[in-house]
């Protein structure tokens, strides 16, 4: 009786280094993959911005549908740190001092408002053509995390949970300022 314990623990232990662990090790290097894809997607898509000035509806387009080929869903949150111009002006106190230069003073739009701006395609403004043009001293950034559970982590989940720590992510960031109108 002891010899069929022994052989039936024996053939478990076999099945789940034969099945089970190749699995693990296969899913981790799926989600690797989508990493690197999700980070240098978002890298990319920012240098893009940065580099031309602009955020436009198709470079966005572009880059969800380049995160989507993972098989992952993504969670995008971009914030667009606008840099106001009329609080960093020169102006000047009297004729004998010759002007000062005040604090520059960013204000924000989120991704809500980035993307209503970037589907309107209807109105005559250039800005409003799927577009937003950036000026030189804005700031945008993006940060991109998965939704959905990959097969990866669905088999970590329950040592995870054994261990009480947090569930790892696919997640990337970006984050540039422009350094060049895109009005010009």
């Amino acid at each position: 009786m002891e010899d069929i314990t022994t052989s039936i623990i024996g053939i478990f232990i076999a099945a789940l280094i034969m099945f089970v662990v190749p699995l693990i090790l296969i899913s981790d290097r799926a989600d690797d993959i989508a990493q690197l894809t999700a980070q240098t997607a978002t890298i990319n898509f920012v240098d893009n911005v940065i580099k031309s000035g602009k955020i436009t509806n198709n470079d966005y387009e572009d880059f969800r549908s380049l995160l989507a080929t993972t098989g992952n869903v993504y969670d995008i949150e971009m914030e667009l740190k606008i840099l106001d111009t009329n609080s960093s002006k020169q102006y000047t106190l009297s004729s004998s001092s010759s002007g000062e230069s005040g604090k520059n003073t960013y204000y924000s739009i989120f991704t809500t408002t980035i993307e209503e701006k970037l589907a309107k395609t209807y109105d005559t403004s250039l800005e409003d053509m799927g577009a937003i043009i950036l000026k030189e001293g804005d700031v945008f950034s993006v940060t991109v995390k998965n939704d959905s559970l990959t097969l990866s982590q669905s088999l970590k989940n329950v040592y995870y949970k054994l261990r009480g720590e947090n569930l790892n992510i696919i997640a990337a960031t970006a984050s540039e300022t422009v350094a060049i109108n895109g009005a010009t």
